[in-house]
């Protein structure tokens, strides 16, 4: 079992949240997909969205951290968003009215809502790949956060258009992704066709492993 979760928490920049087989572990290359987020937003302004938010770490992050006037934290699992309810006593009092959760799959939940930032750390590792995976993931991390269809790539695929939709003009997409498929999550955003300065970034690694884009004026 993870040492996370077998104390039930996990360190995440300022926040310790609390963690079980219901939600992914937080990781230090999350960790820095909210720094790109607060960097290219200036700290933050209007509505954020948070596709997959898991634990609320995302979510709960720019909360605390941000200026943002709203953010919503949207998941499948209707199990991890009751994890992520319950971390929403992890930030201060007065910043936990911005935070919102939905269940239900990509942007559904809140369709018709222009949001000026989308970020997420979507499921992007093939089901071909379980075998790669380190014991500790495979038999514990949920298979559903981790997992995506179409080579790892449907639910990113997925996202982008939705995205596109939900977004203000010039509006920040954010995206963790698999380091092996970065360059193919860029190509999908630039195939989108309503963006522009696409972007991959690299983690702490050297690997690429974050994709950021601005939605065109419409």
């Amino acid at each position: 079992m993870p040492i996370q979760y077998a104390i039930g928490r996990s360190a995440f920049r300022h926040l310790v949240l609390a963690v079980d087989r219901r939600v992914l572990i937080p990781r230090p290359e999350t960790e820095m997909l909210v720094d790109l987020v607060l960097a290219a937003q200036r700290g933050g302004a209007g509505r954020v969205a948070d596709v997959g938010t898991g634990s609320g770490a995302i979510a709960l992050a720019l909360a605390a951290e941000g200026a943002f006037e709203e953010v919503h934290g949207i998941d499948l699992s209707g199990d991890a968003l009751t994890v992520a309810r319950g971390n929403l006593a992890a930030i201060p009092e007065d910043r936990r009215g911005r935070v919102r959760f939905h269940e239900g799959a990509l942007l559904a939940p809140v369709r018709g809502t222009l949001f000026d930032t989308v970020v997420s750390n979507p499921p992007y590792i093939s089901p071909a790949e379980l075998a790669e995976l380190p014991d500790a993931v495979r038999r514990w991390e949920p298979h559903q956060a981790l997992f995506a269809d179409d080579d790892g790539m449907a639910v990113i695929r997925g996202l982008v258009p939705e995205a596109a939709m939900a977004l203000t003009p010039g509006g920040l997409l954010a995206m963790e992704v698999d380091s092996r498929r970065a360059e193919l999550a860029a190509a999908a955003v630039r195939g989108d066709g309503r963006f522009t300065a696409v972007e991959t970034r690299l983690d702490l690694t050297g690997r690429p492993r974050f994709v950021v884009a601005r939605r065109q004026e419409r």
